[in-house]
């Protein structure tokens, strides 16, 4: 009656059989990993760029560091050299100054009484320019070099009075005079040590005319007092010969630094009228070495040459002006390097930072569109596609759509998107080969358990025959153990049905009572006279779900029965429950461990598939697939002392109403075969 209908279903439900394979796809999808960090240095492809570019680009930093450091020292060397060639001048102001007040004042002590008002209004410059340096000193802009030779000048009051009381010797205070004035041009201001030539130079130009200034100073104030005396003493005459040495001798050096431009200014000075007059004067003096009368005014030559160390001043004036303007221009070069230099580090960093973004950009993005492509083909196109494939194999199927390759797409990526593609379709193709085949499996065990089916059929009706026509009670105990055997092993290729998705053709139109349910359960059961009765309530079980009930009992019943000792019995009790009825299996053996009852009742809830298990679980798996049949809730427990109970849960559309009961029970318990046998196996 049954078997077009099965037989029509086979085609439709062989792909219950292949579900685990679709969850097994999914759940794999669900292992991979998002692309992460997960821990370590230098994960990602952003952090490897960076650890590329970190290391140029330190190098360049530390060349832009080593050319700013450079530029940076030549700023701070020309602001050094302006500031110091101020301090020069003003201390050669100074110098201009004192060496003034030494000539008049030696022209004084010669016994030239008309320079007592030069000298009174001399010492007021040479003390305004002392102010004017002592406020550069308190500023802290010269060294303590300058503080030590504005010390020497402290005897200066001293001198001075000896001067208004004429006690003063003259080559004792000309001397005086002189030393202040080369402890003042000695002073080291750090110039000569510039990594400028120009500067070095201009600075070498500027000490040498500030000593050729000075012996011309020496030689106006020293010749002021021997034209003033009218002659020269034998020591004069030589002091003279050393003084024009020195002058002629620093003018050559002048000469071999200067420029020709300063070298111009200062031939200009010696060549001018008051400087021929000089020279006149100063041939006069050379001519009076035998001590003769010279005859030269000392004011006419004081006047002469003061007219030409005025000019040489101005010369200097000159050339430090050169000597600030070469350091300013220095100083402005070196500021406008240093800025080009800090702008060309900031703008490589910058552009370095941007080349990594944008290489990274440029990777990163591509592979994120592809991993997201990816992760979308394995966690939903393909195990979709497999689904659909495994669940109407023989329809034709559109391939698989390809991997979408991302905008800008480098040729590196190209080959990884297609990679992905070569694996797409190998899967597609795998799974399609996989679901012909377990049709084929699938049907082909089908067909094997119905043949069973039908020759174990004939067989036990044979049996029954034989049963009926002997009346010898060993060979009626004999006929009855070959018909339990023949029995059970219908229950095994009912169960082979089971597992691929067949009814048994096993139906009966009207309900029976449970208790001739679980008795037949128990004919389908080895060891059965192990297995205790309690208390049953009534219920009727409809007739289309008879034989499913029985079969989930006998193999929950064996399973009971093979982890229990031998000497302890299996208790079965049922109780109606509402509209449901509980059926509890209890055994006694060792028990099993929570997380051998976890994976015992994911099979029996039906989550897992029979073909990734072992065999010895198979029970588990037949249990769990005619539970979703009739809709019941199978469920394994630990016992309250030991052991385990195996608890179903019938709901009320597996139940009859006490009414519909037509046919009469079954014998009850030992009316057939050997005594203390169960009910025959129900059957048509």
């Amino acid at each position: 009656m049954h078997g077009e209908e099965d037989s029509a279903r086979l085609h439709g439900r062989h792909a219950r059989a292949d579900e685990a394979e679709v969850d097994l796809w999914r759940a794999a999808a669900a292992a991979v990993p998002a692309p992460a960090l997960t821990g370590g240095r230098f994960r990602t492809i952003r952090a490897q760029l960076v650890r590329m570019a970190v290391v140029p680009l330190l190098c360049l930093l530390v060349a832009f560091g080593v050319g700013i450091a450079a530029e940076l020292d030549t700023y701070r060397t020309a602001e050094d050299v302006t500031h110091s060639v101020a301090v020069a001048l003003t201390v050669q102001d100074l110098i201009h100054e004192l060496q003034r007040e030494r000539g008049l004042t030696n022209g004084l002590l010669g016994g030239q009484a008309s320079y007592t008002v030069d000298v009174a209004q001399q010492r007021k410059r040479v003390d305004a320019a002392r102010g004017a340096l002592d406020r550069l000193i308190a500023a802290g802009g010269v060294t303590a070099g300058a503080r030590t030779a504005l010390g020497q000048l402290d005897g200066l009051v001293a001198v001075r009075a000896g001067v208004n009381a004429r006690t003063a010797a003259r080559a004792a205070t000309f001397t005086f005079y002189t030393d202040s004035i080369n402890a003042l041009a000695d002073l080291d201001l750090g110039v000569d040590r510039a990594s400028d030539v120009t500067l070095r130079r201009g600075f070498a130009a500027l000490q040498a005319l500030g000593a050729a200034k000075e012996a011309a100073a020496k030689e106006r104030g020293f010749l002021n007092g021997v034209f003033a005396a009218g002659k020269f003493t034998l020591d004069e005459y030589t002091q003279f010969s050393s003084i024009r040495a020195d002058k002629l001798s620093a003018l050559a050096t002048f000469v071999r630094y200067a420029t020709p431009a300063q070298r111009s200014r200062n031939d200009a000075a010696l060549s001018s009228p008051a400087a021929s007059e000089a020279t006149k004067y100063e041939q006069t003096a050379i001519r009076g070495a035998r001590g003769d009368r010279l005859g030269v005014s000392p004011p006419a030559w004081w006047a002469a040459m003061t007219t030409v160390i005025d000019a040489q001043r101005e010369v200097q004036r000159a050339v430090g002006a050169d000597i600030q303007a070469n350091a300013e221009a220095l100083r402005d070069d070196a500021r406008t390097a240093l800025f080009i230099l800090i702008g060309l580090a900031a703008a490589c960093m910058a552009g370095a930072i941007l080349l990594v973004l944008a290489s990274a950009r440029a990777i990163t993005r591509p592979l994120a569109a592809l991993a997201a492509e990816a992760d979308d083909i394995a966690s939903r196109r393909l195990p979709d596609a497999v689904d659909q494939v495994q669940t109407t194999p023989d329809a034709g199927h559109q391939p698989l759509a390809g991997v979408r390759l991302p905008d800008k797409a480098s040729v590196e990526i190209r080959s990884v998107a297609h990679a992905f593609d070569r694996v797409q379709a190998t899967a597609y193709a795998l799974a399609g080969n996989q679901a012909i085949l377990r049709r084929n499996t699938t049907e082909s065990l089908a067909n094997l358990g119905r043949r069973n089916q039908n020759l174990l059929r004939r067989q036990i009706g044979f049996i029954s025959r034989l049963e009926r026509e002997e009346g010898d009670p060993s060979a009626l105990a004999n006929l009855f153990e070959l018909d339990h055997l023949a029995t059970r092993m219908r229950r095994n290729a009912e169960s082979l049905l089971v597992l691929v998705g067949e009814s048994t053709p096993r139906r009966w139109k009207s309900p029976k009572p449970v208790t001739d349910v679980i008795r037949a359960a128990l004919s389908e059961v080895e060891d059965y006279r192990r297995v205790s009765l309690r208390r049953l309530d009534d219920a009727l079980i409809g007739g289309g779900y008879v034989t499913d009930v029985a079969h989930m009992i006998a193999e929950l019943v064996e399973n009971g029965l093979a982890f229990s000792p031998p000497d302890v019995d299996v208790e079965i009790h049922g109780r109606r429950l509402g509209g449901q009825y509980l059926i509890a299996i209890i055994d006694h053996g060792a028990g099993m461990s929570d997380e051998a009852l976890a994976q015992a009742n994911a099979r029996l809830s039906g989550s897992e598939h029979f073909l990734v298990a072992p065999t010895r679980h198979l029970g588990h798996y037949v249990v769990g697939r005619l539970a979703e049949r009739l809709g019941a809730h199978v469920q394994i427990s630990q016992s309250p002392v030991t052991g385990v109970t195996a608890r179903i849960m019938l709901p009320a559309t597996v139940l009859a109403a006490p009414g519909e009961l037509e046919e009469p029970a079954a014998p009850a318990l030992g009316t057939a075969g050997p005594p203390g046998a169960p009910a025959p196996a129900l059957g048509p």
